[in-house]
């Protein structure tokens, strides 16, 4: 419970009592699809305030359906639906007709959600690969991509020239790429 949003999160009166709060697991899905929701929803329903409101209304459904997600299937696209839905009831509350037809709507959804799960896929891929790379390598990348993290300070701290170090970071990063390229032409679900 170290995260700040799972705090305010776990604190929040549940619309029906008798349920338990959602799991950490359920809550990491819904803190980590925010960007993609924003997104997405923000294809649907025009003007950041509104896309703000939609956002909302749909972590509330998120959270009083937490109890019928089926933790077998994808996350994503149970959320993006669930977004579709929010963003159409607003549309409706504003009176506003869409500006494209359900069609339409729903091939955008599904788009959304391909891209997702694709996303994911590399996602995972990424990680695996990570996890095979010797811990010096590893931990090369991590001092570049983390906050601040610039080649002439990991030049300086190691005692290279930045060209030396900018060089090693090529070859990790074309090691990594070819491992997640692999990884999905082995398995594409991935």
């Amino acid at each position: 419970m170290g995260n700040p949003a799972e705090k305010i999160i776990l604190h929040m009166d549940s619309p029906d009592r008798s349920e338990s709060p959602p799991s950490a697991e359920f809550l990491t899905h819904v803190t980590r699809a925010q960007r993609q929701l924003y997104g997405f929803i923000s294809t649907l329903v025009f003007g950041h305030a509104d896309v703000e409101d939609v956002l909302q209304e749909t972590n509330l459904v998120l959270w009083r359906k937490a109890a019928e997600f089926d933790r077998s299937r994808e996350f994503m696209p149970w959320a993006l639906r669930i977004a579709q839905l929010q963003s159409m009831a607003h549309l409706q509350k504003q009176r506003r007709r869409p500006l494209y037809d359900s069609a339409l709507l729903d091939r955008i959804a599904e788009e959304a959600v391909a891209d997702a799960a694709a996303a994911d896929g590399r996602r995972q891929a990424l990680a695996r690969c990570l996890q095979k790379l010797p811990e010096k390598h590893r931990r090369l990348v991590a001092a570049r991509y983390e906050p601040g993290g610039s080649v002439n300070a990991m030049a300086a701290a190691v005692g290279k020239q930045p060209k030396a170090v900018s060089e090693m970071l090529r070859r990790v990063r074309r090691t990594l790429l070819d491992c997640i390229e692999r990884a999905l032409a082995l398995d594409p679900a991935t």
